[in-house]
């Protein structure tokens, strides 16, 4: 049986990734930090789940920025493989706490490839790569070789990140597989990101609770996937023989304001009616209308798009009424 360590498994991506993995039947290892406020509830059916929980599923105290805790961890554990999805991602908090966003994103996975490189180096260990890294270029499509332009801290973080892994892939012999991962959603975001922010206040719009939906620049153009299938790609990645790098990603873009449209004729509501444009949730800088380029990951491992911008509407709108209506 595989053992399995994933840091930030109760975010989005975590938490896909420890319900994939049990259902492989590795056994799951799953790192939790101190909180103020619970910071469970993505993970909970797992944690409260008697047929796994501390039988196939596990979890661990500990936190990024502590030498400590990560060395103990991985210590007792001896994961075959490592996924890294905690860090700081959220762009807009990047740019009010950059000291600390660039701490966790980065200075934490040289901690964790230090530790692995001393302990196990033929532990596994995948790294997700955002496609801020790109940032603002005249490029229509992304690929795994395109210039690296971050305009916010937390995509100077993560390009980074991408290379210290190549670096230590490269030097040390790690076993470092990743990808760079362009905008994937689901209803286990939170409403500070935008999407979310779309379903829920529409929903509310729909129930009456709300009438209006502020955004910033409506303008932008994302290139938008279900994260639950990007997890999925996640694992297939680390399965491959060779460590190396893929850009996961749809390869369509829609506009924020095309989505709020989707969104809205799903629920028949008129959008003119509801959406305001909110100049204070501008960001400070502007990125390119980022476009994934999958071909490297079609020819390796036959990646595919199975869910498109509609189908994840559908998904997300789903699972937030149903919320609304227990």
């Amino acid at each position: 049986m595989k053992k399995a360590l994933i840091l930030g498994v109760t975010g989005q991506d975590g938490s896909y990734c420890a319900e994939l993995l049990l259902k492989k039947k590795y056994k799951v290892y799953g790192m939790v930090r101190k909180s103020s406020t619970s910071n469970t509830k993505n993970i909970d059916h797992l944690i409260n789940n008697s047929s796994i929980a501390n039988k196939s599923f596990f979890i661990k105290h500990g936190d990024l920025l502590d030498y400590s805790s990560l060395d103990t961890i991985i210590n007792d554990v001896n994961p075959d493989e490592v996924y890294n999805f905690a860090d700081q991602d959220h762009v807009k908090w990047s740019y009010e706490i950059p000291i600390y966003s660039h701490n966790v994103t980065t200075s934490s996975v040289i901690t964790l490839l230090e530790i692995i490189r001393k302990k196990n180096n033929k532990i596994k260990y995948f790294q997700p790569i955002s496609s801020n890294i790109f940032g603002n270029s005249k490029n229509k499509k992304f690929n795994e070789n395109s210039p690296l332009n971050p305009q916010s801290i937390y995509g100077l973080a993560k390009a980074s990140t991408y290379m210290l892994c190549k670096m230590y892939a490269r030097i040390y012999g790690l076993k470092i597989y990743g990808a760079i991962f362009f905008n994937h959603e689901s209803p286990r975001r939170s409403d500070e990101y935008v999407s979310q922010k779309i379903i829920k206040h529409a929903c509310e719009i729909y129930l009456k609770k709300r009438r209006h939906l502020y955004l910033g620049d409506t303008s932008a153009k994302i290139d938008w996937g279900y994260a639950k299938d990007y997890v999925f790609y996640s694992w297939k990645i680390m399965q491959q023989k060779k460590p190396e790098f893929f850009v996961i990603a749809t390869g369509k873009t829609t506009s924020v304001k095309d989505f709020v449209k989707k969104v809205f004729k799903k629920l028949d509501l008129n959008m003119e009616a509801h959406l305001r444009t909110n100049k204070k949730l501008l960001r400070p800088s502007k990125t390119s209308d980022l476009t994934g380029d999958i071909t490297k990951a079609k020819k390796v491992f036959n990646y595919r798009v199975d869910n498109n911008i509609d189908s994840l509407i559908d998904i997300m709108l789903k699972a937030e009424l149903e919320k609304r209506n227990e």
